[in-house]
């Protein structure tokens, strides 16, 4: 089995998160600038099998697509193209900037590494995942 890597994209960055082989835990891997998405993740993919991406995807409260929709497909389209045996799914991001926020303050981090948008980026990334796995284990 190979792993899920999540997406929380964005115009100037992108963060990243995995999980383990078994699917089972999702981590934090890093923030990448959004130009560099296909190369990393097909250097990524050339060292780890990954079953899927998981994108994450901005709505609006009533669940339309957000604004940001605009530079999102554009981009997830591309990777499509470039790794058309991967498949990739977006997912619901509703909230997970205001959630890594809360994460960042529970779990004690000080205030100017909060304010690292990189951080929240990938911890975003993270969320994203983990949702993912909790819809899929109750299935």
């Amino acid at each position: 089995m190979g792993r899920l890597l999540s997406i929380d994209y964005g115009r100037k960055r992108c963060g990243i998160a995995v999980t383990d082989s078994l699917q089972i835990v999702a981590n934090g891997l890093t923030t990448i600038p959004t130009h560099t998405i296909i190369d990393f993740i097909k250097k990524y993919i050339a060292t780890e099998k990954v079953d899927k991406i998981i994108v994450g995807k901005p709505t609006t409260m009533r669940g339309e697509d957000s604004e940001s929709m605009k530079y999102i497909t554009p981009g997830i389209n591309r990777l499509r193209k470039e790794l058309p045996n991967i498949p990739i799914e977006f997912w619901d991001e509703r909230f997970t900037s205001v959630l890594a926020h809360k994460s960042m303050i529970d779990s004690g981090m000080k205030k100017t590494a909060r304010q690292d948008k990189a951080i929240v980026d990938e911890i975003s990334a993270t969320i994203i995942l983990n949702d993912y796995l909790q819809s899929k284990s109750f299935k």
